[in-house]
């Protein structure tokens, strides 16, 4: 097999991301779309009460807790877990395109796409708001 063969043209990997980032984006409305109906039909009935507002439970603060839920179709884990797809679609875009630079051997955008998912990754495991 050749050099030139082993790599993937710029066509090949746009086409790839494009695939994969459709791909991420319905398989998180599916499951998010799942989780509402769960919820609609488990809760769909109650008043809501506006005046005091309830954070999300610790349950649904953690990866594991959200999967274990979701796994146990509890509504809000489901639609949590939809989210987290949702959030995890353009990381997994940005990891693949690192990869695909690594391959093709050009160092320069290796390098920018590293420090981009550093930042992403730093923001997601230990970023706050407030």
């Amino acid at each position: 097999m050749s050099r030139a063969s082993s790599r993937f043209s710029d066509y090949e990997v746009e086409q790839f991301i494009g695939r994969l980032l459709q791909a991420g984006v319905l398989l998180a409305a599916l499951v998010a779309l799942v989780g509402g109906v769960l919820l609609l039909a488990t809760h769909g009935g109650m008043v809501a009460d506006y005046r005091v507002f309830r954070g999300e439970p610790d349950a649904l603060r953690s990866l594991e807790s959200i999967v274990r839920g979701a796994f146990s179709l509890e509504s809000t884990a489901v639609v949590q877990l939809g989210l987290v797809l949702l959030i995890a679609t353009p990381v997994v875009r940005v990891a693949f395109t690192l990869v695909a630079f690594a391959i093709q051997r050009d160092r320069m955008y290796v390098l920018v796409t590293f420090i981009v998912l550093a930042v992403l990754l730093y923001g997601l495991l230990y970023g706050r708001a407030g």
